[in-house]
């Protein structure tokens, strides 16, 4: 039974039924040795082919309207993975800017030594991703909303682009969730999440998805199995059973960040504040066009105060790495997750010292805002 309301398709979708004691949740199979004799089949973990990876595989499936996927170890494995397998040495491939550090320290530290070439196009507009295609271009990839300055690419354009030139169209979905955002419903070739985030929501996970057509799928899947970045069976079922209240959480983030942003952008502290829900974000029709939330992300420079001394004030919400869980956590995007590009590239991408990246989690509003004023006195 196929299941359409993304509530239903949280807590249903993929689940392995208990046949032997009927238990309501799927079973873990710990195992990574399986019988093989009167059976083609050849089970194995690093074959991205046991049933918790199935299982989970399927979830994601079902809420982002793919028709297969692969579950990996993290998000850079599915993603490092996912581009390695359609690009080879002479080819080239398109990246819009503003992307999530790690993605673009992997673009640019290390796909030269593949004898790849690549391009950041000038801008995440269309036009500017379609200036930057070459004739050895095979791939384009995109993030939106981007991380950390919530940017917006719109995404019918760019997948019909990439059709129109037999290009591969990957996005990463991560900050959106599959919740607030189906790239594949508007064109795009495969999406790819950081699942450490929202898919996970608990600051507790590590692993990555990829999600696209079969055909996409088995050929990921022929460098996946040699690079190796598989998730174990237990961390699978920890992660299938956080999806179960994955729109629940993403509500309740997309409205606590919605009035957080409401809240910020009036504050006479507060220099710049990026978050596709406000209609003064350049990029805020076509967020309300391809998405059904805006998310739980948002970032933020204030005009006199440090902001780490600033950091150091906040009681509720706390300075910590990462993002997309339930509780409330910001950091300096300039020495956490882009620390690694130089001064230069994070200058070029508009990151600052004093730039701040919230995740909004699923707090009473009231206790996140009193907060912030808090801190902001």
């Amino acid at each position: 039974m196929k299941f359409i309301a993304k509530k239903t398709q949280c807590v249903h979708s993929g689940r392995i039924d208990d046949e032997r004691v009927h238990g309501i949740n799927t079973p873990i199979y710990t195992s990574t040795s399986y019988q093989y004799l009167d059976t083609d089949e050849r089970f194995y973990p690093r074959y991205f082919n046991t049933p918790n990876q199935w299982a989970l595989a399927n979830k994601v499936c079902a809420l982002e309207g793919a028709e297969a996927g692969l579950i990996f170890s993290s998000g850079m494995a599915a993603i490092s993975t996912t581009c390695l397998s359609f690009l080879k040495t002479g080819d080239h491939v398109v990246f819009q800017p503003n992307l999530y550090g790690g993605t673009q320290h992997f673009a640019t530290g290390k796909l030269n030594t593949y004898g790849i070439d690549y391009t950041i196009a000038a801008s995440q507009r269309t036009s500017d991703i379609e200036a930057a295609i070459l004739p050895n271009t095979r791939v384009i990839y995109i993030e939106t909303p981007s991380n950390p300055l919530l940017a917006i690419t719109d995404i019918a354009e760019v997948a019909e682009l990439c059709c129109s030139r037999q290009l591969i169209s990957i996005i990463d979905n991560t900050f959106a969730s599959p919740v607030n955002q189906n790239p594949i419903r508007l064109g795009i070739d495969i999406v790819l999440h950081s699942a450490t985030k929202y898919l996970g929501g608990h600051s507790d996970i590590c692993a990555g998805v990829a999600v696209s057509s079969k055909e996409n799928i088995n050929h990921i899947w022929e460098l996946a199995i040699n690079l190796g970045g598989s998730l174990n069976a237990i961390t699978c079922y920890l992660l299938e059973r956080s999806i179960k209240t994955l729109a629940l959480r993403v509500a309740q983030q997309n409205s606590n960040a919605q009035t957080l942003a409401e809240f910020l952008v009036e504050h006479p502290q507060v220099k710049c504040l990026h978050y596709p829900g406000l209609t003064s974000h350049p990029g805020h029709e076509i967020a309300k066009k391809q998405m059904t939330g805006y998310g739980g992300m948002l970032s933020f420079e204030l005009k006199e105060k440090n902001s780490i001394e600033f950091q150091k004030k906040l009681k509720l919400i706390k300075p910590s790495m990462s993002l997309g869980g339930v509780e409330s956590i910001i950091c300096s995007p300039a020495i956490t997750s882009h620390r690694h590009l130089s001064q230069e590239e994070q200058k070029k991408t508009g990151i600052t010292d004093e730039l701040l990246r919230l995740s909004v989690g699923i707090e009473d509003i009231n206790d996140l805002l009193a907060d912030l004023q808090q801190a902001l006195i």
